[in-house]
């Protein structure tokens, strides 16, 4: 889940504990939910947005191995993950209220330059993609 804003800014976010940046993240949490839903509702629990208009499925969904070391956040004997990709464009930057047990900083960096914090690949590639598109 990338937010981004008009003039091309990003906002990232530390995890908790690992001191990584990355976008908005999150699971579903049921085989109920969507995709889509899920993305609101992790925007939301993780930096207190809610918006109706500006939202992007992007079509995109990347499968990647999970590492051993955050399989603790899944179900027993998950080992990959499909991460779907979705924005958030708004006219300007917003107050952002962090979950602490999730994350402890949050930044708005340029997208140009917002790729290199990220630890996560498929991450960069949201990001970048979106940056191709403002351009």
């Amino acid at each position: 889940m990338v937010v981004y804003t008009d003039s091309g800014e990003t906002l990232l976010l530390q995890r908790t504990g690992g001191g990584f940046w990355q976008s908005v993240t999150g699971s579903l949490q049921s085989l109920a939910e969507t995709p889509e839903a899920a993305a609101r509702r992790e925007l939301y629990e993780e930096t207190g947005i809610e918006a109706d208009g500006g939202w992007r499925n992007h079509q995109l969904a990347e499968r990647f191995y999970i590492l051993p070391e955050y399989r603790y956040r899944y179900g027993p004997g998950v080992t990959e993950n499909l991460e779907h990709v979705f924005s958030l464009r708004l006219p300007e930057r917003c107050e952002v209220t962090l979950n602490p047990a999730e994350h402890d900083l949050s930044r708005w960096e340029r997208l140009s330059l917002a790729a290199e914090s990220l630890w996560s690949w498929t991450n960069r590639a949201a990001l970048a993609q979106i940056a191709r598109e403002l351009v």
